[in-house]
């Protein structure tokens, strides 16, 4: 008869130190077997065994992986995997509220009322199984442990806004990965944990989470079963999940138990909402942070004590009802669907009549779905296994086994095709560690192991690369642990910090590398400064120093320096005196940045005067009248006003009251008066035309719009956007819609002239000459020349050129007017002079009267008249 040791259920909230106190009990015995809920912790707990007792004691039991030395004495298993023939001194069950769990409950339950240790069993759970197991189990010690930290509630906040330290719970994988994509791009990166995961590729996301280098964890309800990490906050992203039946919201009991993870120890956590979840009610914070919930009322169960004898003995077995009260029975289960679904196989049935036949079948009825298949599929998996297992050789074959192996083992791929083909070879895992499926099991496991684990590196990798900058957390976390980061700037004027390149400096302007988003250029600001700033000093110093041959004034309005825009000019009230303002240097000393930009002012000045000397003279003449008088005051100013450049219509009124002394004084100052025109010759030479044209743009704030013709264009279309005296401005007249340059323009006009004084009638017609000289074709000339003021007339004979003539509008044009004489001011003494008339009354013209009034002196005449 077997004994039974003392049994001990040690209930209470998470972090009460449960786990941690059955493992220490265990190893203090002389063999144990601790069955756990999950692959990853029972990977956890064979570490913490390993690294206690040594390899060769400590054993690992799961359905995909099976390490047990000959020494073996502690057993770290799934609950599904636990060997139920050893007979330990300690056994541990953990997590046992999950006996109500709808799909793996029933082992749970199993495990509850028969796995039993030799000297001491333990029963790990929440305090809601503690009615269940007084009606179970009545000769289970119960033990309360209270919970180590406080779990509080600390409302919803925003993903961006969580705070270092947070686990971010979603409930399913894409909605893992868009959290941990966004994460990635406002807080540098998350590590990414979900049941799905390999234990070695876990491992490595909870390493980078535990080492700092990444502050959040992006995790399925996973967590919720005993893994143990620094988190200070959960966040849940959701509160329903789909529980592989019905999408359902989740229990209190639920939330507690993934929300107890926040808080280690001593330390306390704090529970929240994010993303879309809506707000928790007072009484499920409450139940949550008080730790008390309704206790667990039924478990799953399913008669462990099979009937083997034939098909219908073995199905009358499993449909066997429950003993007791407060026992449910498993519905649905998913190895008893794919053995209705073969049974139903003619074949399937003749197989299991044969020895050890039925056992086989439910053993491979009981594979797992790793690839979250439909049930039709997966049952044509174990079908073919199972054929393959009835077969003469009785074992998977080898080349077969290799095959779907090859199909799944390419590490290339992004995050879903690895995880797809990670799924994949769990099932192959599973065969592997199956007994008596395989010739060769070692080779089969290690081989299996070997393709897992280069697809969990893979799919590590891959994880990193897709959620986590990795350069942008290694500065985080150097910004944490050092006060002072190395920093530098290269010859090419790439900054780095810790090695990493965090922004480039073109000439004045520190250009931060956004790649990492904001988090990266908040942690890298301060380190990158202390490099810049000393490195932008030096060149503000060096411009302030640089010869004019090293500096140039582009057509866009910027001084380049060395390659790059250093300055730019803006807008003041004197166009021809614009300011220049730096691009850039704000981070450099206020001194410095006022000297670099005194000197581009005055090297903007130099250009200025070199190539629009003409223009300032003009503009001195104007403005104080030195060498100017009267009327050509006004024009020179109106002419530097206009840009140097303007119609002869619109001056046309003072054109013709010059005196020819005025006229002289124009012309000595550089002003040409044409036919069309009013202009500065100098201004037309390549250089200074684009250096007008640019002064005049950044006067009007349009400096990137602005007119901008090629150098030697002499017509041009013109741009209907921009103004008359814009264009004019640059050298051009509008006529029609083609721009012609003023000089070229006169010369058209001189040709005219020439051409009209040779006709009586002073007709002309246009010939090849005209046309070379604006370069222009015959429907060109015509329009330019219809827009001066020519008419087409009629021909004198049919083979003779077309003839054009001034148009009437023009013949009829008023003559320019004398000039007026100058207003008289009425306070001045010659103005009351003017109101004076020195003529005789005798000889002043008498005033006319009116029609009646002569009429009047008729008829008075007439009546008084005397007869001769």
């Amino acid at each position: 008869m077997r004994t039974q040791g003392e049994i001990t259920a040690v209930l209470g909230p998470t972090n009460t130190g449960k786990t941690h106190l059955a493992l220490t009990r265990m190893l203090g015995r002389s063999s144990g077997v601790m069955g756990l809920p999950l692959r990853l912790l029972a990977r956890e707990l064979y570490d913490r065994v390993v690294k206690a007792k040594g390899p060769g004691a400590a054993a690992l039991i799961t359905g995909e992986e099976k390490i047990v030395p000959k020494s073996a004495r502690y057993f770290l298993c799934t609950v599904e995997a636990m060997p139920l023939d050893l007979r330990p001194a300690f056994l541990a069950i953990d997590e046992i509220q999950l006996a109500a769990d709808p799909d793996r409950g029933h082992v749970f339950t199993d495990r509850l009322l028969h796995a039993r240790g030799s000297e001491e069993t333990m029963l790990l759970g929440a305090s809601t199984m503690a009615p269940m197991l007084s009606r179970l189990v009545p000769d289970a010690h119960k033990v309360e442990r209270e919970r180590f930290s406080t779990l509080t509630y600390s409302g919803p906040k925003k993903i961006g806004k969580l705070p270092r330290r947070s686990a971010i719970v979603a409930f399913s994988a894409e909605d893992v990965y868009a959290i941990a994509e966004l994460i990635r791009r406002q807080r540098g990166g998350a590590a990414v944990v979900m049941g799905a995961l390999s234990p070695r590729t876990r491992n490595a996301q909870v390493e980078l989470y535990q080492s700092g280098e990444v502050d959040y964890l992006i995790a399925t309800d996973a967590i919720g079963m005993g893994l143990n990490m620094d988190v200070d906050h959960v966040a849940f992203a959701a509160f329903s999940k789909f529980d592989g039946h019905r999408r359902r919201r989740l229990r209190p009991d639920e939330i507690g138990q993934i929300a107890g993870r926040a808080g280690r120890f001593r330390s306390d956590g704090t529970f929240g909402e994010t993303g879309d979840a809506r707000a928790l009610d007072a009484e499920t914070i409450a139940a949550v942070e008080n730790h008390e919930f309704a206790p667990v009322s039924k478990l799953t169960w399913r008669n462990s004590a099979l009937d083997f004898s034939s098909l219908e003995a073995l199905r009358n077995s499993l449909a066997r009802p429950c003993p007791a009260k407060g026992l449910e029975r498993v519905r649905g289960a998913l190895d008893e669907q794919v053995l209705e679904t073969l049974s139903a196989d003619a074949e399937v049935r003749g197989w299991t009549r044969a020895p050890g036949g039925l056992e086989t079948l439910w053993d491979v009825c009981r594979i797992p779905d790793f690839r979250k298949t439909t049930t039709d599929e997966h049952a044509r998996l174990s079908r073919q296994i199972y054929a393959y297992l009835m077969s003469r050789e009785g074992v998977l074959p080898d080349a077969w086994l290799e095959g779907q192996l090859a199909r799944v083992s390419g590490t290339a791929g992004d995050v879903a095709v690895l995880s797809q083909r990670l799924a994949h070879v769990r099932t192959w895992t599973y065969a592997a560690n199956r007994p008596g499926w395989t010739r060769d099991p070692a080779h089969w496991q290690a081989r299996t192991r070997e393709v897992e684990d280069a697809l969990s590196d893979a799919l590590h990798e891959a994880l990193m690369t897709r959620f986590i900058d990795r350069r942008t957390s290694a500065l985080v976390k150097g910004l944490r642990e050092k006060a002072d980061l190395a920093a530098g700037v290269d010859h090419r004027g790439e900054v780095t910090v810790e090695g990493h390149f965090v922004g480039r400096l073109k000439g004045l302007r520190f250009s931060a590398d956004h790649a990492g988003g904001p988090l990266a250029q908040r942690a890298v600001t301060g380190a990158a400064l202390k490099a810049v700033r000393p490195e932008i000093n030096r060149r503000l110093g060096a411009l302030a120093r640089a010869d004019a041959a090293d500096l140039e004034l582009d057509s866009d309005g910027y001084l380049v320096w060395q390659g790059e825009r250093t300055g730019k000019l803006a807008r003041s009230a004197d166009r021809l005196n614009p300011d220049v303002v730096l691009v850039g240097g704000e981070l450099g000393a206020p001194e410095a940045v006022s000297r670099a930009a005194q000197h581009l002012q005055r090297h903007v000045a130099g250009e200025i005067s070199r190539y629009l000397g003409p223009l300032l003279r003009l503009k001195d003449h104007g403005g104080t009248g030195a060498g100017l008088d009267g009327l050509a005051r006004g024009i020179a100013w109106r002419l530097v006003e206009a840009g140097g450049a303007t119609p002869r219509r619109q001056l046309a009124a003072d054109i013709a009251q010059l005196s020819a002394h005025e006229r002289r004084q124009l012309r000595s100052a550089g002003v040409r008066i044409g036919e069309h025109g009013v202009f500065l010759p100098a201004l037309l030479k390549p250089r200074a035309a684009s250096l007008n044209a640019l002064l005049c743009a950044v006067h009007s704030c349009d400096a990137d719009q602005r007119f901008r013709p090629q150098p030697g264009r002499v017509c041009l279309p013109a741009p209907p956007e921009r103004s008359e005296t814009e264009i004019a401005a640059a050298g051009y007249l509008v006529c029609g819609s083609l721009a012609v340059r003023v000089d070229m323009l006169e010369r058209l006009a001189d040709a005219i002239r020439d051409a009209r004084k040779s006709h009586p009638r002073s007709w002309f017609a246009l010939d090849d000459t005209m046309m070379a000289l604006l370069g222009l074709p015959m429907s060109g000339l015509e329009e330019i020349v219809r827009a001066l003021g020519y008419t087409r007339v009629s021909k004198a004979a049919e083979t003779a050129p077309d003839m054009w003539a001034a148009s009437r509008k023009a013949r009829r044009s008023p003559p320019e007017r004398a000039r007026p004489p100058a207003p008289v001011d009425s306070a001045s003494p010659f103005a009351r002079l003017a109101e004076l008339s020195l003529t005789p009354a005798a000889a002043r013209p008498r005033p006319r009267a009116s029609h009646k009034s002569r009429r009047k002196r008729a008829n008075t005449s007439g009546k008084g008249a005397r007869p001769a």
